[in-house]
Order: C-alpha cells, then sequence, then structure tokens
C-alpha cells in the first residue's frame, strides 16, 4: 500500500488509467481523462459517450481538451449539467527525477459548447481528496495531501471559501452524502506529503448548516482505496482494502460488520443498481480482477456474478438510466485500457462495447 511513492508508481502516467465519469440527464455519459506527465500533456483529451438508449450508438467521440494534466482528481456534476474537476496531482520531470505537484486549479465542463473553462484556483492543494455536492448545491472538497483542509466551492458565484478543517489529515478516503445533508468521510491515509502513511479507521461528520466537523464512529478496521456506497435504507456500505465489509448506520453512528466478499480488493468499483444490490467489480488483490460480486442488503450476503470481459483496476462504473453499469479505461497489470464493457444485472453478464479513443 506504499506504492504512492515507488517506482512502480511511475507505470500509471497514461491517459486513460484514471477517468471520471458524469451522467448528464440525456443519458450522455461524459469522460474525463487524467495526464499525468509533460510528454502526454498534448494529449489531454476528453471523450464523449452517447450509449444509452436502445436507439444510441454506443460509440465514444472526443469533445475538448482538458488543457490541464491532472490525475488523483475529482469530478463532481453540477445542478447546471456542467462538471467541476478540481485539484489532483501533475507529474514532471525535475532535477533530481519525478516531481509529484499537488494542484490547487479547477475547471468546469461546458456541455453546451463542449469546452473546459478555467476558473479560480482552491484555497488549497488537493490530491486524493473527495469532492461532494451538498443539497445546497455547494461542493465540499476535503483532505488530501499536504493537509486536511476542506473547502466549498460556490456554482453562483464561481468562488471557493474555506471551512473547518478535519480532525485527522486524510487522502483516499471517502465521502458520502447521508439523507440528513450531512457528509461522512471515512479512512483513508494519513495525509503525510513526505514519510509513512497510516491507514486509519476513524470517520467524522460533516454538518454544512455549521460548517464544523464532529467525530462519529470508527470503522471496525482500517481502510484506505476503498468504496463507500449509499443503500436505500440510509445505512453507509463499505468495501475495500480486504475481504471484509461494513455498515455505517446515521441514526446510531456505529459500523458493524456484513457479510465478507469472496474476493479481497482495492481500487475496485462500487455501484448501486436499481434492484437495492451492489455491484463491485474489478481492483487489485493479489492479482488485477475481473470478477465482479453482488451485496443483498437483505441478506448481508455476497454473490458471485459474471466476470468481466478484462481484468481491471483504476477504472470507473457508471449506472445508465436503462439499469446497465458502463465500466471503462483501467489497468489489468499490462497494458493500459481503452476498452469498455457494459454490465446487464437482468442476465449478470458483461459484454464489450465500444473502445475510448485513447
Amino acid at each position: 500500500m506504499k506504492a504512492k511513492y515507488s517506482s512502480s508508481r511511475l507505470r500509471f502516467l497514461n491517459p486513460r488509467v484514471l477517468i471520471g465519469f458524469a451522467l448528464y440527464a440525456a443519458g450522455l455519459v461524459f469522460a474525463f481523462a487524467h495526464m499525468s506527465s509533460a510528454a502526454a500533456e498534448d494529449n489531454a483529451a476528453a471523450e464523449l459517450s452517447v450509449s444509452v438508449p436502445a436507439q444510441a450508438t454506443g460509440m465514444w467521440t472526443a469533445t475538448g481538451d482538458l488543457g490541464t494534466p491532472r490525475d488523483y482528481h475529482t469530478a463532481t456534476l453540477l445542478p447546471n449539467d456542467q462538471v467541476l474537476v478540481a485539484g489532483g496531482e501533475r507529474i514532471y520531470v525535475g532535477r533530481l527525477g519525478y516531481v509529484f505537484e499537488s494542484k490547487r486549479s479547477a475547471q468546469l465542463y461546458r456541455p453546451g459548447i463542449g469546452r473546459w473553462q478555467r476558473i479560480a484556483n482552491m484555497n488549497h492543494r488537493h490530491n486524493g481528496h473527495t469532492g461532494t455536492l451538498l443539497q445546497n448545491g455547494k461542493v465540499l472538497v476535503t483532505g488530501g495531501t499536504p493537509g486536511g483542509s476542506a473547502e466549498l466551492y460556490d456554482p453562483t458565484t464561481r468562488t471557493w471559501t474555506d471551512t473547518d478543517s478535519l480532525g485527522t489529515t486524510r487522502w483516499y478516503h471517502t465521502a458520502t452524502l447521508l439523507p440528513n445533508g450531512q457528509v461522512l468521510v471515512a479512512g483513508g491515509m494519513t495525509a503525510v506529503f513526505r514519510g509513512p502513511n497510516e491507514t486509519v479507521a476513524t470517520a467524522e461528520l460533516y454538518d454544512p448548516a455549521t460548517g464544523v466537523w464532529t467525530p462519529t464512529g470508527s470503522m471496525t478496521t482500517p481502510r484506505a482505496f476503498h468504496k463507500a456506497t449509499l443503500l436505500p435504507n440510509g445505512q453507509v456500505l463499505v468495501t475495500g482494502y480486504s475481504d471484509t465489509a461494513e455498515l455505517y448506520d446515521p441514526a446510531t453512528g456505529v459500523w458493524a460488520a456484513t457479510g465478507s466478499l469472496a474476493t479481497g480488493r482495492s481500487w475496485h468499483t462500487a455501484t448501486l443498481l436499481p434492484n437495492g444490490q451492489v455491484l463491485v467489480a474489478g481492483g487489485t488483490g493479489s492479482t488485477y480482477l475481473a470478477s465482479a460480486e453482488l451485496y443483498d442488503p437483505a441478506t448481508g450476503i455476497w454473490a458471485a456474478t459474471g466476470s468481466m470481459t478484462t481484468p481491471r483496476a483504476f477504472h470507473t462504473a457508471t449506472l445508465l438510466p436503462n439499469g446497465q453499469v458502463l465500466v471503462a479505461g483501467g489497468y489489468d497489470g499490462t497494458d493500459f485500457l481503452a476498452s469498455s464493457e457494459l454490465y446487464d444485472q437482468a442476465t449478470g453478464m458483461w459484454t464489450a462495447t465500444d473502445n475510448m479513443a485513447t
């Protein structure tokens, strides 16, 4: 779990290892690339897919370039259908080798014209952070190196404002908007820019009404590179970093273990399906995984479902309006992936669809 600063991490300098998705009301899936090296800056392209309705083409087409290379950033769909991309990391070659620089910059994607617009910088650098759309329309950005700062983006004024800092500095954590409007932040690694990073089990709640963080119950085990999924019953399912899973109950502030996955994994995806089950796909364990599993909240049990056509981690998964799940991009342990595939919950099967251009 220390690969963040190991030489092996430099293998992940590809424009499609980490991609972000936003699903518009019109059914368009927008995917934007990260770019991590100066050598790749000329190819910082984004893509647009029309693949949802039965009569759609299922093809990817290019849209406006990001212009600013970044990875480990966030992408948040705003109420006006614009997409806010914030922070992340720039990697470049310095005098002593590769330099990993956390970013303050932010951009808006405007779907009406297919272009990106540079907006005001954040007040702090954030990398490996989270971005959460609040019920009031603002976006809460939390954590990431090099500290535990938090700030709010106001789409009306396009400005950033500091809010209360996290009680624990962390990155590679999760942030989940709860039905009561509060935000649950859980796990991650202590955000030490240089030096050891400790994986934590602590969790805390942000109240937008007061702008204050308060501690809540800690998870049963430390986790990072995990996923958090809000269930229809208001509880939060957390998976990853091992084969265990657990549930957070906002009514009590307590975590409880639930059924374990058949295969431990990190850097996977977790998608809430229309039937209330949760689809976990891919990731890394002892190897790069193609396997997928379904969690049933009614029984607390995991069941195997069809495996993806390609092992992948660092990919994305998007629930489409027709109930299918689109998975795209990632890394299979050997190659960076431009492929994408669809999961059909009715059959439990995956089908390859059009490759991205990059």
